[in-house]
């Protein structure tokens, strides 16, 4: 067998054995019976990255955390990752500041709008107060602080690091070096993520995740406490558009994220009316991102937790790096001629994500082909041309114009063309669909 073609049946088996949710749900059986046999609470670990804007809304939930739910929770502090996980901190940092500001009123949190990154001097001033904390006082100094530093308030910071003394730069450098360490040995790399064996859960956008398994497993303090932080729904009225706004919607090929929101996003605007421009991109490790293996494993785990949210029978894969992926976009062109554009690449993403369709060989591609309701025959005069290859690259940087370089991605534009909403993820459909329900009520 042709090596490339063993090195894909491996890779496949392993995201198919990443995103099966009945593997997941039998670690977290273990983990609780391991728990219970041992006579242990829930423990939660949280790691705290003072710079991270999302780490500050994450901080928000730690003191309601340990009021709703009867759990032992212990805070590190981290850095940001320098490990190949996080290939574009710069943009991820600009857009985090960006998208923290939008999603914080949706959850009941706080962010400042059109804030600046803070100053290196503030940030080891808050790693030096936060070392030395107490656990018990980590949550609230940990929100304090960090109102202060991203409002860019001096005043509070050197009025609360007067009554809380930091700790030295040296004692503070290796408070991070073992936050960032023990994260390491539990299998992440962000910051903002909550720990509870064996799984992770990513800031306010991954907590209805945790509040939901600590509910399962009889955690929480009162049947009378709603949750915490429970995401928002997608909002498909009471409003609809006629075509006055536009959705830009970067999808990959892939991308698991992208297999388990195509779908809906194509639905979604037809059902509140909105023009939506499907502008696929280059998957990432096309693009020459690296991937490491631990940031593989997570994605595939948490992309297969959020597929199973959505009611998807999903995770059954064959992956289709490389040729098969250029061969469907070779295709996209000629297909959206037809008009069945958005068929082909939700074909596509079905073949390689739902049904474990080998997209590599002639058979797969067109099972694809006639599952988009085209022609297998026709569709061999256009399979492998290059003339699809410089739209990618502009909506690659069209993407980048706001700070965006994964997908999916979304961006909203109003009736003049003018950008309201640039946000990357599938978790930020809901977020779009209430900004145009903000936008068609501004209209009126």
């Amino acid at each position: 067998m042709d090596p490339s073609a063993i090195r894909r049946w491996l890779t496949s088996k392993l995201m198919t054995r990443m995103a099966n949710m009945q593997a997941q749900h039998r670690r977290r059986a273990k983990a609780e019976r391991t728990r219970n046999r041992n006579g242990e609470r829930h423990r939660i670990e949280y790691f705290h990255q003072v710079d991270d804007p999302y780490s500050h809304l994450a901080a928000q939930l730690l003191q309601p955390l340990r009021d709703h739910y009867d759990v032992d929770l212990v805070c590190h502090l981290v850095d940001v990752s320098r490990d190949g996980n996080l290939p574009e901190p710069e943009l991820l940092a600009q857009l985090g500041r960006h998208e923290a500001a939008v999603v914080a009123p949706y959850y009941g949190l706080s962010f400042p709008r059109r804030t600046r990154a803070p100053e290196p001097s503030r940030i080891e001033l808050v790693q030096g107060v936060l070392a030395r904390a107490q656990a018990r006082d980590f949550p609230e100094l940990a929100v304090g602080l960090g109102e202060a530093l991203w409002n860019a308030d001096d005043a509070r910071l050197e009025a609360i690091a007067e009554s809380h003394e930091p700790s030295s730069p040296d004692a503070t450098k290796t408070a991070v070096e073992q936050g960032s360490r023990r994260r390491g040995e539990l299998g992440h790399y962000s910051g903002g993520m909550f720990h509870c064996a064996p799984e992770w859960y990513w800031g306010a956008d991954r907590f209805y995740h945790l509040e939901n398994r600590l509910i399962e497993q009889g955690a929480r303090k009162g049947e009378d406490h709603p949750p915490v932080c429970p995401r928002p729904a997608i909002a498909t009225g009471p409003l609809e558009d006629h075509g006055s706004l536009k959705l830009e919607f970067y999808p990959s090929l892939r991308s698991p994220y992208t297999s388990a929101v195509f779908d809906e996003t194509v639905q979604f605007a037809k059902h509140v009316g909105i023009e939506l421009a499907v502008k696929p991109v280059l998957p990432m490790v096309m693009r020459g991102v690296s991937l490491t293996r631990q940031k593989g494993m997570y994605i595939m785990s948490d992309a297969a937790r959020e597929a199973d949210a959505r009611g998807l029978k999903w995770g059954k894969m064959y992956d289709p790096i490389g040729d098969p992926v250029r061969k469907a976009y070779s295709l996209y062109p000629w297909a959206c001629q037809q008009g069945k554009g958005n068929e082909l690449l939700s074909s596509f993403l079905h073949a390689a994500f739902f049904d474990g369709v080998n997209t590599s060989n002639g058979r797969g591609m067109r099972t694809v082909v006639e599952n988009a309701g085209l022609s297998w025959t026709e569709s061999k005069r256009h399979l492998g041309n290059r003339a699809w290859e410089d739209e990618l690259e502009a909506n690659r940087l069209a993407m980048y114009e706001f700070d965006a370089w994964g997908v999916p991605s979304y961006r909203l534009l109003d009736r003049q063309g003018d950008r309201v909403l640039g946000v990357w993820g599938q978790d930020r459909l809901w977020l779009v669909s209430h900004e145009i329900q903000r936008l068609l009520g501004d209209a009126r």
